[in-house]
């Protein structure tokens, strides 16, 4: 009986296996081989010259909660417009970041951005919200930098 009992203990760990190995690539074929996810500090942001940080969110969340030192604010909509206005702004070999407000948004734009670029794409975990709550003082933001009502 013991035998039996210990081939189906083997048996359904092997299929559960099987089908948990199945599962994380299901769910990470999809994600281009030049995209990550990091969680790197508001001033980390703001002083990383090799990486372009693009805050994706809408010029009134960048009024209400301010916004990262030396990021190119474009809201985004689309991919093809979105590379259109970000891509003059790309230095060779610089990496690109997105930042929106919690995250959400940023998880789905750079799945689509990053198949349109030969550079690494950053998916900022955590948005604004972290960068914020982990004590970052961002500044208002400016035309300069993007902001066509500020």
């Amino acid at each position: 009986m013991k035998s039996v009992q210990r081939r189906f203990v083997l048996g359904a760990g092997g299929a559960a296996a099987v089908l948990a190995i199945y599962a994380g690539k299901r769910l990470f074929a999809d994600t281009p081989i030049n995209l990550t996810l990091a969680s790197p500090s508001g001033a980390e942001l703001a002083a990383d010259d090799n990486t372009l940080l693009v805050d994706i969110r809408r010029p009134e969340e960048w009024k209400q909660t301010g916004v990262i030192e030396g990021a190119l604010l474009v809201t985004y909509t689309d991919p093809d417009s979105f590379m259109q206005a970000v891509l003059p702004h790309i230095q060779p070999g610089q990496k690109l970041a997105l930042i929106c407000r919690s995250g959400n948004r940023t998880s789905r734009a750079s799945r689509q951005i990053a198949p349109l670029v030969d550079t690494e794409v950053v998916d900022v975990a955590g948005g604004m919200n972290r960068v914020l709550g982990e004590g970052y003082r961002p500044q208002l933001p400016t035309r300069a930098m993007g902001c066509q009502s500020c």
